[in-house]
């Protein structure tokens, strides 16, 4: 552990998954395969040009697949990788500590 009682692999873990989109995202696709319009629609507050980045950027991780299907109009859809999926727990936790972190300030 480093100083402050983290190690470099959270530094990793916070390069891969931190900001302010990116769980968001991995949350929407936890329902199941998006479209990008579907994406960008369930996401209030993102601009397509931050979506298209974040998602390459997942993808670049292995933590998004993207699949193109060469149709008129193109159509591409998004899912979570094994790795992606993986993160379920994460979510999950952060998710209960912020429950309790608002129920602490309505308090």
């Amino acid at each position: 552990m480093g100083k402050a009682g983290c190690s470099c692999p959270v530094t990793s873990a916070i390069a891969v998954i931190g900001g302010k989109w990116k769980l968001i995202i991995v949350c929407r696709l936890y329902d199941g395969t998006r479209r990008f319009g579907e994406l960008r629609k369930s996401i209030e507050g993102i601009t397509t040009k931050m979506l298209t980045q974040q998602l390459r950027e997942l993808e670049r991780d292995g933590i998004v697949h993207r699949e193109v299907f060469r149709e008129v109009p193109p159509k591409v859809e998004y899912t979570l990788t094994k790795l992606g999926l993986s993160l379920k727990p994460v979510v999950e936790a952060l998710s209960g500590w912020g429950e309790r972190f608002e129920a602490r300030r309505r308090n």
